[in-house]
């Protein structure tokens, strides 16, 4: 029971529908450690935001909760503030002193800049990883209330990218997009 039940579970997960789980090529960067599961993660998000279509950003579920674009923003973001507790620095547009009120999660929604700022995340990210050393993961660093190592802030950049990963097909599936690699 228990190995069927993980069969249908992956099944689930990558979207293989009724093929046989054996005859798929598992998808570019799975179980291939960090940078593999980042280039994974990092081209299912280009993929679906390229295939959303442009009035869809400006989609919510319900009021008050995020945007199409504000969840992709969220995740430039998240990428580009989690990355600054590792060493890198903040891009100078988000270290300015915005207008009162201004918030680029909810400023920026045109698909086009909404692109532009989650592919420079993930490219920062990818960049940050390749070049930080097996002695530098264990510098500790401190976010927030407490003190973690630089290892623990890139698991924790991508497990919120996958995270909101799930959000972004649920939107999109929710708006009649389907995800470019499910192929239904």
């Amino acid at each position: 029971m228990k190995k069927a039940s993980f069969v249908m579970l992956a099944l689930i997960l990558f979207g293989y529908g009724a093929r046989p789980a054996l005859a798929q090529k598992a998808p570019e960067g799975l179980w291939q450690g960090f940078n593999g599961e980042w280039l994974h993660v990092s081209s299912q998000l280009i993929a679906l935001a390229e295939a959303t279509p442009a009035e869809k950003f400006e989609w919510r579920p319900a009021p008050g909760v995020r945007s199409t674009s504000e969840v992709y923003m969220h995740i430039a973001l998240a990428n580009f503030y989690l990355l600054s507790v590792t060493g890198p620095k903040l891009p100078v547009e988000l270290t300015r002193e915005p207008a009162p009120g201004f918030n680029i999660e909810k400023s920026v929604t045109s698909k086009a800049e909404v692109i532009n700022w989650l592919k420079r995340s993930l490219e920062a990210v990818k960049q940050a990883h390749l070049a930080v050393t097996p002695q530098d993961l264990q510098r500790k660093v401190h976010i927030y209330d407490r003190d973690t190592n630089v290892d623990g802030m890139y698991l924790r950049i991508i497990v919120h990218a996958n995270e909101h990963m799930g959000q972004l097909v649920a939107y999109a599936r929710m708006t009649g997009v389907v995800p470019p690699w499910s192929g239904n």
